[in-house]
């Protein structure tokens, strides 16, 4: 029984190929095809105003020179937000719910905004590694928290992503299989069940799309720190 609870987890074959690439690449069908027109139906608007209202929000704390990475933040908005919602649907498989998958999104992006500051602005860069003011006898310890707290912060991207990911859908497998299992037994209590099953699914939804938000956001706030 608990085997079952993680099978959602590993990554569909089909003899013996791992379908998990095409389960990344699914997302992009939803997406309507460029046209000679501006606006050609109600779904192309609402796209352009989705992704207008995304660039604005990463983009605003960022500077001129920070805008360069509009298309790359954008994408990768909207690729983590239609993976993550298309991972609730039933018998579909969630790719973020890897680990191995997050951390290939976040180590790279992380680690080229740290060389864009360390290129443009290195004396500004290091100096974010000994808060002004430090008594000299704390400098060698500051040094090394700082340095550690640099490094974990792609590991932190990504866990924080799974960790998230992968706990409401066990909860929504749980209580599933609660309401099945309560049914016939106790019909009350299964309907009750139920409803907190609908509501779970909510706020999943929720916890989707935030996730979401939260990778890219903090991706862009340590592009901050380095232009």
């Amino acid at each position: 029984m608990n085997l079952s609870f993680f099978d959602q987890f590993t990554s569909p074959c089909l003899l013996g190929i791992p379908l998990i690439l095409l389960s990344m690449l699914f997302p992009t069908l939803l997406l309507p095809t460029p046209d000679n027109r501006w606006i050609t139906n109600r779904f192309s608007t609402l796209q352009l105003w989705l992704s207008h209202l995304i660039t604005k929000q990463l983009m605003t704390p960022l500077n001129k020179k920070g805008h360069k990475w509009a298309l790359i933040l954008t994408s990768l908005m909207m690729f983590l937000l239609l993976i993550n919602l298309l991972g609730l649907l039933p018998y579909t498989f969630t790719p973020t719910t890897q680990l191995s998958m997050n951390m290939a999104l976040a180590f790279p992006l992380w680690l080229a905004t740290l060389l864009t500051g360390l290129r443009n602005q290195p004396s500004a860069s290091l100096g974010h590694l000994l808060p002004e003011g430090t008594p000299t006898p704390l400098i060698p310890a500051l040094i090394m928290i700082e340095t550690t707290s640099l490094l974990i912060r792609p590991l932190a991207l990504g866990v924080r992503l799974t960790a998230n990911l992968t706990a409401g859908h066990l909860l929504i497998q749980l209580i599933s299989t609660a309401t099945t299992a309560l049914l016939p037994l106790i019909p009350a209590v299964s309907i009750l069940t139920a409803s907190i099953l609908l509501l779970l699914t909510l706020l999943e939804v929720a916890v989707a799309m935030i996730q979401a938000y939260v990778f890219v956001l903090l991706l862009s706030l340590y592009l901050q720190e380095n232009i």
